[in-house]
């Protein structure tokens, strides 16, 4: 099992037990605001379980079938999860309402909360190591995973808070309308992981910053060439793929220009790892205006 297949497992771990503990502050209380923060959790939980999943899958090497690798499964991961917190919001929606037709007061509210806080601080500390595991090893099922902890963590903070202004006031109304907040915060964070993970899938090319640190080790480490062009960059999960055409004088040998793409490759995989290069070199006459001049 890899390291991230091993972040992914204790997310189940400690989801079924997150998930436990507001289940419970839920049927104490009965109140649509913790109603809305344990369903926000059977999603973290079934989300992790899918992200396990893809984990295993993206971990098997290149195929026939697959000559680019497994890493893309991450990215359907991510979208599934994402429609799974959609869905969640809406349920939380559904809810919400009939609580705000039919308020009721809550009962022992106060374990409850105490049972939310103890939840909000266990996704609150795993968060933070999904978040940076994920970063780590360049996981986008973690990444996704990680953020819609923090997401959950944000939001049952405010519940906490809610809940407890809506026990000392005694304006019942405060819960349903809780809940439904907390809804409107679920959905959003959905479509930014739906959003976020077929980016991924369709190839986006990365940020301005990183197409400038390519072009810039290019440039430094191609002497000899003459300019390189079509740059491409797409990223799969953990890898990054890069591709582009470096153009060389018609009468250099093949085993110089060999060398000037291994010394490229070199500078570019010790700059980013996860970097797979392929470099196609074609002659002087090719050359392009708009290409990148060799430094």
């Amino acid at each position: 099992m890899t390291r991230a297949e091993r972040f992914a497992a204790g997310s189940v771990v400690l989801g079924l037990l997150v998930l436990a503990l507001k289940a419970a502050a839920w049927w104490l209380t009965g109140s649509a605001a913790l109603y809305s923060d344990a369903l926000e959790s059977t999603v973290n939980v079934a989300g992790s379980a899918v992200a396990l999943s893809a984990l295993r899958l993206a971990a098997k090497p290149a195929d026939a079938n697959h000559p680019s690798g497994h890493d893309k499964a991450e990215f359907f991961a991510a979208v599934i999860e994402g429609v799974m917190i959609v869905v969640a919001a809406l349920s939380i929606f559904s809810h919400a309402y009939y609580s705000f037709r039919a308020p009721s007061p809550l009962e022992t509210p106060w374990v409850g909360l105490a049972l939310t806080a103890l939840a909000t601080a266990i996704n609150g500390a795993w968060a933070f190591a999904l978040l940076r595991a994920g970063r780590a090893l360049r996981s986008p099922a973690l990444v996704a995973d990680g953020r819609h902890l923090f997401g959950d963590v944000v939001s049952s903070v405010g519940i906490i808070a809610g809940v407890a202004i809506a026990v000392t006031s005694g304006i019942l109304a405060l819960d349903p309308l809780l809940a439904a907040a907390t809804g409107v915060y679920v959905l959003w964070s959905g479509t930014s992981v739906i959003r976020s993970s077929v980016g991924g899938l369709m190839d986006e090319a990365p940020e301005p910053a990183v197409l400038d640190k390519v072009r810039e080790l290019v440039a430094t480490h191609a002497e000899g060439a003459l300019e390189a062009h079509d740059l491409r960059m797409r990223q799969a999960g953990r890898l990054t793929f890069l591709q582009f055409h470096l153009v060389v004088p018609g009468s250099m040998s093949v085993a110089d220009s060999h060398a000037i793409c291994d010394r490229i490759e070199a500078a570019l995989t010790a700059a980013m790892p996860h970097l797979v290069v392929t470099i196609h070199v074609e002659p002087e006459a090719k050359a392009k205006a708009h290409g990148v001049p060799v430094l």
